[in-house]
């Protein structure tokens, strides 16, 4: 019986550390090496896993400890470890942050714990010397069962400022293990907007940064070292359900994948094809429609707004939506998604542009709020996702405000992390329907 892969978690005391470049190199330097990998984002993040698909060609998988039930996550990690022997694991914002009562519900820390997987903190070094040491002591003990094995020093100025980082951990943190550094480089930096990082297959630059973090990896960390401290994820029930955690809309599905709609979980399109549905995808910046035999059709979430004015344009795209509406087929839109079955969009500069006009619905983000969180959803009526009644999980996050929500039944009776109640969300036309939440799993 082949042995079960090993994994290791990247993370980092806060947000900005540089955890994704580390991740993103490291994949680039052990592909090289031939090594099967697998990669995995702690989280609901989207973003993060396109650098990691473009440094390994690998799908990033979401493991998320409160979007998702036990018997998900488990059958996740399971299956990593099954296909890879080598398991890199980013993790979300700080180390011990996340959501609920003691706000580390969902944390990198509890992934951690859950999984088994030994922790290596990516500390940014810019402006600190052996105040370094103070920072990793209260990491370390803050929960003692949390396995962090080491730290790599990033940012760092010079050879001197890292002989003096790593001389005052070996001085007051004797049990962590200094793996490496990276130097302070302008090379070394992403471009972000509204939603984040830019996506690595947006952005021309992508590969070039890639390709340099995995450079300065090799020249600044032991990768031997730091690999041989990954370890398999305990055991764990990881029997899933016959079902999927997202019930598939149809028996086949076309799904819109492009530069406007590219946030869709990797997870939820393999559990729809476990389940026996068919995938057909399309680009509806392309100006493809979606393919006329599907019965039902996915818009993802994305960033439609940037594309607002050619999707307007698109008029096969449109035509072949409302041409799925007409025959029955079940539509779905997520987010940027939902965005475009709206009758209008207005971009950032304040132009508006004509969507496919199958809900109630116009958004703008010419005053953009952001919207940010988990979210526990009830269905209100029966949709392809189930009947009335039907619980999921899932996430938002967008900037768009919501001009007009309120022609149609709403699709989600709606509360947070922590269980307050947000009222109802989404819109339902007839068997056209979606919301600005991301769903990730069903609840049992």
């Amino acid at each position: 019986m082949t042995e079960p892969g090993r994994g290791l978690i990247v993370a980092a005391p806060a947000s900005g550390s540089g955890k994704t470049l580390v991740v993103a190199g490291l994949l680039r330097q052990l592909a090289r090496r031939g090594h099967r990998l697998a990669a995995a984002k702690a989280g609901p993040d989207f973003i993060d896993p396109s650098f990691h698909q473009l440094a390994a060609g690998v799908h990033s998988v979401n493991l998320d400890l409160w979007a998702m039930r036990p018997a998900t996550l488990a059958a996740a990690v399971a299956a990593l470890g099954r296909d890879a022997e080598l398991i890199l694991c980013e993790g979300v914002m700080g180390l011990f942050d996340g959501t609920g009562d003691d706000g580390e519900g969902g944390s990198t820390a509890a992934l951690a714990a859950a999984t088994g997987w030994p922790v290596v903190l990516v500390v940014d070094a810019g402006g600190q010397g052996a105040s370094v040491a103070a920072l990793l002591r209260g990491f370390v003990t803050h929960r003692p069962e949390i396995p962090i094995i080491g730290v790599i020093f990033n940012r760092v100025s010079s050879p001197r400022h890292r002989a003096l980082l790593s001389e005052a951990v070996a001085r007051h943190v004797p049990a962590l293990d200094v793996l490496g550094a990276i130097p302070a480089d302008p090379r070394l930096g992403l471009p972000s907007r509204h939603l984040g990082l830019v996506p690595a297959g947006e952005w021309a630059g992508a590969e070039a940064v890639v390709a340099h973090a995995a450079e300065q990896i090799a020249a600044g960390l032991d990768i031997d070292r730091l690999m041989a401290r990954a370890r398999p994820a305990r055991e764990s029930d990881a029997e899933a359900a016959a079902t999927p955690g997202i019930p598939p809309l149809g028996q086949m599905i076309a799904v819109a994948r492009d530069e406007a709609f590219c946030f869709a979980y990797p997870s939820l399109l393999q559990g729809w094809r476990g389940a026996g549905a068919e995938l057909a995808f399309f680009s509806p910046l392309a100006n493809e429609p979606p393919d006329s035999a599907a019965d039902a059709v996915y818009l993802p979430g994305g960033f439609p707004e940037l594309w607002a004015a050619r999707l307007a344009a698109a008029d096969r795209f449109m035509t072949g939506l409302r041409a799925a509406a007409a025959r029955g087929s079940w539509i779905y839109g997520e987010c940027g998604g939902y965005m475009v079955l709206g009758e209008a969009l207005i971009d950032a500069q304040g132009s508006g542009h004509a969507m496919a006009a199958l809900l109630p619905l116009a958004t703008s983000f010419a005053t953009p709020r952001r919207h940010l969180g988990y979210r526990a959803v009830r269905l209100c009526r029966p949709t392809a996702l189930g009947a009335a009644g039907g619980r999921f999980r899932g996430h938002e996050f967008h900037y768009a405000t919501a001009l007009r929500e309120t022609e149609a039944p709403p699709l989600w009776s709606v509360t947070d992390a922590a269980g307050r109640g947000l009222g109802e969300c989404g819109l339902q036309r007839g068997r056209v329907f979606g919301s600005f939440i991301h769903l990730i799993d069903r609840c049992d």
